[in-house]
Protein backbone atom coordinates (compact mmCIF):
# COMPACT_ATOMS: atom_id res chain seq x y z
CA UNK A 1 0.00 0.00 0.00
CA UNK A 2 1.38 3.76 -1.02
CA UNK A 3 1.16 6.16 1.78
CA UNK A 4 1.58 9.97 2.21
CA UNK A 5 3.79 11.69 4.10
CA UNK A 6 4.04 15.31 5.26
CA UNK A 7 7.49 15.61 6.39
CA UNK A 8 7.89 18.59 9.13
CA UNK A 9 11.95 20.21 9.89
CA UNK A 10 12.26 22.43 12.41
CA UNK A 11 14.66 25.67 12.02
CA UNK A 12 16.26 23.61 15.50
CA UNK A 13 16.72 20.24 13.20
CA UNK A 14 13.87 17.88 14.80
CA UNK A 15 12.07 16.61 12.23
CA UNK A 16 8.36 15.27 12.32
CA UNK A 17 6.81 12.35 9.91
CA UNK A 18 2.71 12.61 9.21
CA UNK A 19 1.66 9.34 7.45
CA UNK A 20 -1.56 8.13 6.35
CA UNK A 21 -2.80 6.47 3.10
CA UNK A 22 -5.33 8.56 2.95
CA UNK A 23 -4.04 11.55 -0.09
CA UNK A 24 -6.84 13.82 1.40
CA UNK A 25 -6.39 13.96 5.16
CA UNK A 26 -2.38 14.29 4.39
CA UNK A 27 -3.44 17.36 2.16
CA UNK A 28 -6.06 18.60 5.28
CA UNK A 29 -2.56 18.26 7.36
CA UNK A 30 -0.55 20.38 5.37
CA UNK A 31 -3.48 23.20 4.21
CA UNK A 32 -3.57 23.31 8.31
CA UNK A 33 0.24 23.90 8.96
CA UNK A 34 1.04 26.07 6.04
CA UNK A 35 -2.09 28.14 7.30
CA UNK A 36 -0.91 28.23 10.44
CA UNK A 37 2.58 29.30 9.48
CA UNK A 38 0.63 31.94 7.54
CA UNK A 39 -0.62 33.39 10.42
CA UNK A 40 2.48 34.20 12.09
CA UNK A 41 3.78 37.72 12.12
CA UNK A 42 6.10 38.44 9.08
CA UNK A 43 9.00 39.38 11.79
CA UNK A 44 8.77 35.93 13.01
CA UNK A 45 7.71 33.77 9.76
CA UNK A 46 9.03 30.55 9.58
CA UNK A 47 9.48 30.56 5.68
CA UNK A 48 11.49 32.83 3.31
CA UNK A 49 10.45 34.98 0.64
CA UNK A 50 12.02 32.79 -1.87
CA UNK A 51 9.79 29.86 -0.63
CA UNK A 52 8.17 28.49 -3.60
CA UNK A 53 5.21 25.63 -3.66
CA UNK A 54 6.08 22.99 -5.69
CA UNK A 55 2.96 20.28 -6.33
CA UNK A 56 3.19 17.63 -9.16
CA UNK A 57 2.43 14.10 -10.15
CA UNK A 58 4.80 11.85 -7.96
CA UNK A 59 5.06 8.27 -7.52
CA UNK A 60 5.42 6.38 -4.24
CA UNK A 61 8.99 7.95 -4.04
CA UNK A 62 8.89 11.16 -5.09
CA UNK A 63 8.20 13.97 -2.87
CA UNK A 64 6.11 17.46 -3.29
CA UNK A 65 7.97 20.41 -1.17
CA UNK A 66 7.44 23.64 0.33
CA UNK A 67 10.80 24.93 0.46
CA UNK A 68 13.71 27.49 0.43
CA UNK A 69 15.63 28.25 -2.52
CA UNK A 70 18.98 26.30 -2.28
CA UNK A 71 21.39 28.96 -1.35
CA UNK A 72 19.21 29.32 1.56
CA UNK A 73 18.68 26.00 2.58
CA UNK A 74 21.94 25.29 2.73
CA UNK A 75 22.55 28.44 5.48
CA UNK A 76 23.05 27.04 9.18
CA UNK A 77 20.97 29.23 10.64
CA UNK A 78 18.27 29.32 7.67
CA UNK A 79 14.51 30.45 8.75
CA UNK A 80 12.34 28.19 7.71
CA UNK A 81 10.05 24.92 7.63
CA UNK A 82 10.66 22.03 5.02
CA UNK A 83 7.20 20.23 3.55
CA UNK A 84 7.41 17.11 1.89
CA UNK A 85 4.22 15.69 0.78
CA UNK A 86 3.50 12.38 -1.62
CA UNK A 87 0.11 13.67 -3.07
CA UNK A 88 -1.16 13.64 -7.11
CA UNK A 89 -2.48 17.14 -7.86
CA UNK A 90 -5.12 14.51 -9.77
CA UNK A 91 -5.96 13.55 -6.39
CA UNK A 92 -7.19 16.80 -5.12
CA UNK A 93 -11.28 16.01 -5.64
CA UNK A 94 -10.66 13.00 -3.59
CA UNK A 95 -12.36 13.89 -0.28
CA UNK A 96 -15.44 15.41 -2.07
CA UNK A 97 -15.77 12.68 -4.68
CA UNK A 98 -16.03 10.11 -1.67
CA UNK A 99 -18.64 12.18 -0.05
CA UNK A 100 -20.55 12.25 -2.99
CA UNK A 101 -20.37 8.02 -2.74
CA UNK A 102 -20.93 7.94 0.44
CA UNK A 103 -24.45 9.77 -0.22
CA UNK A 104 -25.00 7.73 -3.09
CA UNK A 105 -24.67 4.19 -1.33
CA UNK A 106 -26.90 5.94 1.45
CA UNK A 107 -29.52 6.86 -0.74
CA UNK A 108 -29.62 3.94 -3.01
CA UNK A 109 -29.50 1.70 0.67
CA UNK A 110 -32.09 -0.77 1.04
CA UNK A 111 -34.71 -0.84 3.79
CA UNK A 112 -35.07 -2.97 6.68
CA UNK A 113 -38.12 -4.02 5.53
CA UNK A 114 -36.56 -4.89 1.44
CA UNK A 115 -33.74 -7.02 3.50
CA UNK A 116 -36.17 -8.89 5.82
CA UNK A 117 -37.81 -9.74 2.51
CA UNK A 118 -35.33 -10.75 0.88
CA UNK A 119 -34.40 -13.26 3.60
CA UNK A 120 -30.75 -11.16 3.78
CA UNK A 121 -31.72 -10.28 7.58
CA UNK A 122 -33.93 -12.58 9.10
CA UNK A 123 -36.36 -12.05 12.05
CA UNK A 124 -34.55 -12.17 15.14
CA UNK A 125 -35.61 -14.84 17.55
CA UNK A 126 -33.21 -13.37 20.91
CA UNK A 127 -34.26 -9.77 21.73
CA UNK A 128 -37.92 -10.42 20.09
CA UNK A 129 -41.37 -10.18 22.22
CA UNK A 130 -42.59 -13.37 23.25
CA UNK A 131 -45.65 -13.41 20.78
CA UNK A 132 -43.73 -12.60 18.24
CA UNK A 133 -41.19 -15.44 18.74
CA UNK A 134 -44.49 -17.83 19.20
CA UNK A 135 -46.46 -16.76 16.38
CA UNK A 136 -43.21 -17.29 14.04
CA UNK A 137 -42.93 -20.62 15.28
CA UNK A 138 -46.35 -21.05 15.24
CA UNK A 139 -46.68 -22.44 18.68
CA UNK A 140 -47.35 -21.07 21.98
CA UNK A 141 -44.10 -22.22 23.37
CA UNK A 142 -40.91 -20.91 21.49
CA UNK A 143 -39.30 -23.79 19.52
CA UNK A 144 -35.94 -22.53 20.55
CA UNK A 145 -37.21 -23.19 24.24
CA UNK A 146 -38.32 -26.62 24.25
CA UNK A 147 -35.23 -27.20 22.40
CA UNK A 148 -33.23 -26.25 25.24
CA UNK A 149 -35.12 -27.89 27.82
CA UNK A 150 -35.08 -30.97 25.93
CA UNK A 151 -31.11 -30.88 25.91
CA UNK A 152 -30.62 -30.23 29.78
CA UNK A 153 -33.03 -33.05 30.76
CA UNK A 154 -31.44 -35.37 28.28
CA UNK A 155 -27.63 -34.54 29.69
CA UNK A 156 -27.59 -31.92 32.65
CA UNK A 157 -30.18 -33.03 35.54
CA UNK A 158 -27.53 -34.65 37.43
CA UNK A 159 -24.43 -31.82 36.49
CA UNK A 160 -23.55 -29.90 39.22
CA UNK A 161 -24.45 -26.29 39.86
CA UNK A 162 -26.75 -26.85 36.09
CA UNK A 163 -28.11 -23.40 35.43
CA UNK A 164 -26.06 -21.75 38.19
CA UNK A 165 -22.14 -22.42 36.05
CA UNK A 166 -21.75 -19.99 33.65
CA UNK A 167 -21.03 -21.69 30.11
CA UNK A 168 -18.31 -19.68 27.52
CA UNK A 169 -19.73 -16.62 26.43
CA UNK A 170 -18.39 -16.27 22.64
CA UNK A 171 -19.91 -20.45 22.35
CA UNK A 172 -23.25 -18.94 23.36
CA UNK A 173 -23.45 -15.97 21.51
CA UNK A 174 -22.54 -18.24 18.28
CA UNK A 175 -25.07 -20.39 19.30
CA UNK A 176 -27.40 -17.24 19.30
CA UNK A 177 -26.41 -16.24 16.37
CA UNK A 178 -27.16 -19.23 14.74
CA UNK A 179 -30.64 -19.18 15.76
CA UNK A 180 -31.35 -15.75 14.97
CA UNK A 181 -29.87 -16.80 11.37
CA UNK A 182 -32.43 -19.82 11.49
CA UNK A 183 -29.89 -21.68 10.78
CA UNK A 184 -30.76 -25.69 10.94
CA UNK A 185 -30.06 -26.20 15.18
CA UNK A 186 -28.92 -29.41 16.56
CA UNK A 187 -27.61 -29.42 20.37
CA UNK A 188 -26.41 -32.52 20.15
CA UNK A 189 -23.81 -31.60 17.57
CA UNK A 190 -20.10 -31.39 19.18
CA UNK A 191 -19.64 -27.62 18.84
CA UNK A 192 -22.59 -27.58 21.94
CA UNK A 193 -21.27 -30.50 24.01
CA UNK A 194 -21.17 -28.41 26.69
CA UNK A 195 -24.58 -28.16 28.45
CA UNK A 196 -23.58 -24.86 30.63
CA UNK A 197 -23.24 -23.01 27.12
CA UNK A 198 -27.20 -24.51 26.55
CA UNK A 199 -28.32 -23.12 29.93
CA UNK A 200 -27.00 -19.69 29.07
CA UNK A 201 -28.30 -19.63 26.12
CA UNK A 202 -31.93 -20.17 27.61
CA UNK A 203 -31.32 -17.63 30.28
CA UNK A 204 -29.96 -15.11 27.58
CA UNK A 205 -32.89 -16.11 25.92
CA UNK A 206 -35.34 -15.00 28.48
CA UNK A 207 -33.23 -12.11 29.82
CA UNK A 208 -33.08 -10.02 26.09
CA UNK A 209 -36.99 -10.34 26.17
CA UNK A 210 -37.82 -6.88 25.44
CA UNK A 211 -41.12 -7.63 28.01
CA UNK A 212 -39.96 -10.39 30.78
CA UNK A 213 -41.53 -13.72 31.42
CA UNK A 214 -43.68 -12.12 33.76
CA UNK A 215 -45.23 -9.17 32.05
CA UNK A 216 -44.52 -5.60 33.57
CA UNK A 217 -47.93 -5.04 34.17
CA UNK A 218 -47.92 -7.73 36.39
CA UNK A 219 -45.11 -6.76 38.85
CA UNK A 220 -46.11 -5.10 41.36
CA UNK A 221 -49.29 -7.96 42.13
CA UNK A 222 -46.80 -10.41 42.02
CA UNK A 223 -44.49 -8.82 44.19
CA UNK A 224 -47.64 -8.05 46.34
CA UNK A 225 -48.46 -12.35 46.72
CA UNK A 226 -44.94 -12.61 48.48
CA UNK A 227 -46.23 -10.55 51.20
CA UNK A 228 -49.43 -12.55 52.17
CA UNK A 229 -48.77 -14.28 55.04
CA UNK A 230 -51.21 -17.01 55.04
CA UNK A 231 -49.41 -19.55 52.57
CA UNK A 232 -52.78 -21.15 51.38
CA UNK A 233 -53.65 -17.77 50.35
CA UNK A 234 -50.53 -16.97 48.91
CA UNK A 235 -50.70 -19.58 46.36
CA UNK A 236 -54.16 -18.56 45.49
CA UNK A 237 -53.05 -15.48 44.77
CA UNK A 238 -50.16 -16.42 42.97
CA UNK A 239 -52.29 -18.79 40.94
CA UNK A 240 -54.86 -16.07 40.07
CA UNK A 241 -52.65 -13.79 38.72
CA UNK A 242 -50.74 -16.86 36.27
CA UNK A 243 -54.02 -17.70 35.01
CA UNK A 244 -54.72 -14.63 33.59
CA UNK A 245 -51.36 -14.13 31.78
CA UNK A 246 -51.27 -14.35 27.85
CA UNK A 247 -51.44 -17.27 26.71
CA UNK A 248 -47.72 -17.16 25.28
CA UNK A 249 -46.33 -16.39 28.43
CA UNK A 250 -48.92 -19.04 30.80
CA UNK A 251 -47.98 -21.91 28.26
CA UNK A 252 -44.43 -21.01 28.18
CA UNK A 253 -43.90 -20.34 32.02
CA UNK A 254 -45.57 -23.65 32.71
CA UNK A 255 -42.88 -25.90 30.56
CA UNK A 256 -40.24 -24.15 32.57
CA UNK A 257 -40.80 -24.35 35.73
CA UNK A 258 -41.79 -28.18 34.98
CA UNK A 259 -38.21 -28.41 33.70
CA UNK A 260 -36.81 -26.52 36.60
CA UNK A 261 -38.78 -28.41 39.45
CA UNK A 262 -37.65 -31.58 37.31
CA UNK A 263 -34.09 -29.83 38.56
CA UNK A 264 -34.73 -29.17 41.47
CA UNK A 265 -36.02 -32.77 42.32
CA UNK A 266 -32.06 -33.29 40.99
CA UNK A 267 -31.15 -31.15 44.33
CA UNK A 268 -28.61 -34.13 45.40
CA UNK A 269 -26.80 -34.37 42.68
CA UNK A 270 -26.56 -31.12 40.75
CA UNK A 271 -26.70 -29.02 43.92
CA UNK A 272 -29.49 -26.55 42.67
CA UNK A 273 -32.27 -26.15 45.38
CA UNK A 274 -35.59 -24.38 44.54
CA UNK A 275 -33.83 -21.52 46.12
CA UNK A 276 -30.89 -21.42 43.94
CA UNK A 277 -32.80 -21.87 41.20
CA UNK A 278 -34.89 -18.90 42.41
CA UNK A 279 -32.01 -16.85 42.85
CA UNK A 280 -30.57 -17.44 39.48
CA UNK A 281 -34.50 -17.25 37.52
CA UNK A 282 -36.08 -14.47 39.60
CA UNK A 283 -33.99 -11.10 38.43
CA UNK A 284 -34.28 -12.78 34.64
CA UNK A 285 -37.76 -13.57 34.68
CA UNK A 286 -39.58 -11.03 36.67
CA UNK A 287 -38.32 -7.25 36.58
CA UNK A 288 -39.65 -3.88 37.06
CA UNK A 289 -40.25 -1.62 33.90
CA UNK A 290 -38.16 1.18 36.30
CA UNK A 291 -35.82 1.03 38.08
CA UNK A 292 -36.51 2.26 41.43
CA UNK A 293 -34.54 2.22 44.84
CA UNK A 294 -36.22 -0.55 46.42
CA UNK A 295 -34.63 -3.06 43.75
CA UNK A 296 -32.74 -4.96 46.43
CA UNK A 297 -36.10 -5.45 48.32
CA UNK A 298 -37.77 -6.14 44.76
CA UNK A 299 -35.33 -9.10 44.13
CA UNK A 300 -35.84 -10.40 47.57
CA UNK A 301 -38.86 -11.02 46.26
CA UNK A 302 -38.72 -12.33 42.68
CA UNK A 303 -36.65 -14.88 44.27
CA UNK A 304 -38.64 -15.79 46.96
CA UNK A 305 -41.72 -15.46 44.07
CA UNK A 306 -39.77 -18.37 41.85
CA UNK A 307 -38.78 -20.51 44.70
CA UNK A 308 -42.27 -20.76 46.27
CA UNK A 309 -43.98 -21.60 42.43
CA UNK A 310 -41.46 -24.16 42.27
CA UNK A 311 -42.28 -25.90 45.66
CA UNK A 312 -46.07 -25.61 45.16
CA UNK A 313 -45.97 -25.69 41.30
CA UNK A 314 -49.18 -28.76 40.84
CA UNK A 315 -51.58 -26.49 42.58
CA UNK A 316 -50.28 -23.05 40.42
CA UNK A 317 -50.13 -24.68 37.49
CA UNK A 318 -53.13 -27.49 37.96
CA UNK A 319 -56.38 -27.36 35.70
CA UNK A 320 -58.89 -27.01 38.30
Amino acid sequence: MSFSHCKVTTVSGNEVLLQSDIDFIILDWFRAIKNTIDRLPKEKSYISKNNELKIQRSSSSELLGVHADSKEAKTENRKSLIFRLNYSKSDTNDRSQVKSRLKKFITRRPSLKTLQEKGIIKDQIFGAYLHNVCEHDGSTVPHFVKMCIKAVEERGLDVDGIYRVSGNLATIQKLRFVVNQEEKLNLDDSQWEDIHVVTGALKMFFRELPEPLFPYCFFEQFVETIKIQEHDSQVKAIKDLVQRLPKPNYDTMKILFAHLQKIAAKEKMNLMSPQSLGIVFGPTLLRSEKETGSMAIHMLYQNQLIELMLTEYTKIFSSD
